[in-house]
């Protein structure tokens, strides 16, 4: 039977294997296809000339991703070969990662390499690392989480990314059009540089009933998200003659470099078991300090009770303390953690946001700054962007109000928590002897290795070649520390996870042990 159900013929005696069609008289066995010439491969190497076309054709960006491949049949006859040599060379481009089939879309180019082709053609010597990307591989840390995130892949592991397949698009829809069917026309000027009076309003309940943090809503700045907050601060401090702002060591790349923009020094204060360590805080001589209490990034601690009694007696020394409030709603094996807002809000400026709750996209949260600040964060904010946009802010608020985020925060959790345990059991099976941090909350994990694993950028940059995205931990480190990876597990389905940590797995037993 074929594949079609038909019955086959027995071939007859004397009958010989499919052969290539022969070109009609005059016909250039070639295709217009990347403009491939079959005479070019040398003899016996069919299979390997063209599998090594289709990569440098990816590599180079000719076939990007997303890009349709011929069907085998087509691009044989056109090349005047079997359809056995195209297929063998697709196959050889699938196990890679590069192209898989996409049913009736045919075959596709799903991730490229991020090494340039050059460097690819340039074989290190036996028992020597395989050279990273670039960007991995610099020590110009600038821009480097955008380079990443704008790469194609074949699977994401990059911390950060909630699972954004969940957004409750029909609430959404609810919402807006509730929106859209009470609001008047001047509702569609210029409007509070705070904020939506009715976002502002719904912030407080939000704060009051989840972080345990009591404000009222003219003390709501809303901002493009917590990385507009953080440059609204740094404003603000450099006026009070503030350029030297602590950072928990390790902690994140993002935060670290937009205070960098704004002028600002970044000193390491180091993270242990119990999260900052507010006598090296002390020590420095920071008159101001990010962190992140509730959930370190991207260790996962929390700032333990002791420790937040010696930061909040810094801060009544006159320190002052922003507050990044990363990750806490998304917690699973620990009880919530009060915001450091609550318990002193006259010395802690706080940062939120519906990044992680609900999408990047949305560029929303929340800046909640002490009394005597409070005037001039809003001009900064009116100086900024004339505030954000009202419609997207009074859906959020409709949202929050109706309890439609609450059920969509335990609808996440669940499914996040899911996909943590699936991460947890593919680290344990294929990165045996990984030390994991910060499984009892968050959307990701930190996995560090000992001092004689590979490096953890050349882990990441063969990773990617295979068309897995995940952090170097080195990338957010400012001292040196033990190699690592910072995997984000929230985003993808939970075969999507396995694959990528077994990927890691392979890669990390095939690259050269580090120096130590």
């Amino acid at each position: 039977m074929d594949a079609m159900g038909r019955s086959r013929k027995p071939p007859t005696q004397g009958s010989k294997p499919a052969r290539a069609p022969a070109p009609a008289d005059g016909a250039a066995a070639g295709s217009d296809f990347l403009q491939l010439d079959i005479g070019q491969a040398p003899p016996g190497g069919r299979i390997a000339w063209l599998a090594d076309q289709l990569r440098s054709a990816v590599a180079d960006g000719r076939l990007p991703v997303g890009a349709r491949l011929p069907a085998s049949r087509v691009l044989a006859q056109e090349l005047h070969v079997t359809r056995g040599v195209v297929t063998e060379a697709y196959r050889r481009l699938a196990e890679s990662g590069q192209i898989a089939g996409r049913g009736r879309l045919g075959t596709v180019v799903v991730a490229a390499p991020a090494a340039p082709p050059a460097a690819a053609r340039d074989t290190p010597p036996s028992g020597a690392s395989a050279p990273a990307p670039s960007f991995f591989a610099s020590d110009d840390r600038e821009g480097l989480v955008d380079a990443l995130r704008a790469l194609p892949c074949r699977i994401d592991l990059s911390p950060g990314v909630p699972d954004l397949a969940a957004f409750p698009r029909t609430a959404w829809l609810r919402a807006e059009r509730a929106v859209l069917a009470g609001v008047g026309p001047a509702d569609f000027g210029y409007g509070d540089p705070r904020g939506a009076p009715a976002l502002r309003r719904a912030v407080v309940g939000w704060l009051a009933r989840n972080r345990g943090i009591r404000a009222d809503p003219d003390e709501v700045v809303v901002v493009a998200g917590v990385a507009q907050a953080l440059g609204l601060l740094g404003q603000l401090l450099r006026t009070d003659g503030i350029r030297r702002i602590a950072v928990e060591d390790p902690g994140s790349l993002g935060a670290r470099q937009q205070l960098e923009y704004g002028g600002h020094t970044v000193v390491p204060v180091p993270v242990d078991a119990g999260g900052l360590d507010v006598g090296a805080l002390r020590a420095d001589g920071a008159r101001a300090v990010l962190l992140t209490p509730a959930h370190q990034f991207p260790t996962g601690v929390v700032l333990d009770g002791e420790r937040r009694r010696e930061l909040l007696r810094w801060a009544a020394d006159g320190g002052v303390v922003i507050e990044d409030d990363y990750d806490a709603e998304h917690r699973y094996d620990r009880p919530p953690v009060p915001a450091l807002r609550s318990l002193m809000p006259e010395r802690v400026c706080y940062a939120g946001s519906v990044s992680k709750l609900l999408a990047p996209a949305l560029r929303v949260g929340w800046l909640l700054v002490p009394p005597d600040r409070l005037d001039a964060a809003v001009t900064a904010k009116r100086y900024a962007d004339l505030g954000n946009g009202v419609l997207t802010q009074l859906v959020l608020a409709r949202l929050m109000d109706s309890g439609d985020l609450e059920r969509h925060l335990r609808h996440v959790r669940r499914r996040h928590r899911r996909r943590r345990d699936v991460m947890l059991r593919a680290v344990e099976e294929h990165l045996p002897g990984a030390r994991v941090h910060g499984a009892a909350a968050g959307l990701h994990l930190m996995v560090t290795f000992d001092d004689h694993a590979p490096r953890d950028v050349d882990v990441a940059a063969a990773a990617l070649e295979r068309g897995v995205k995940a952090h170097p931990l080195s990338w957010h480190r400012i001292s040196p520390g033990p190699p690592g990876l910072v995997l984000g597990y929230a985003a993808g389905p939970a075969h999507e996870i396995e694959e990528g940590v077994a990927v890691l797995g392979e890669v990390l037993r095939s690259l050269p042990p580090g120096d130590g």
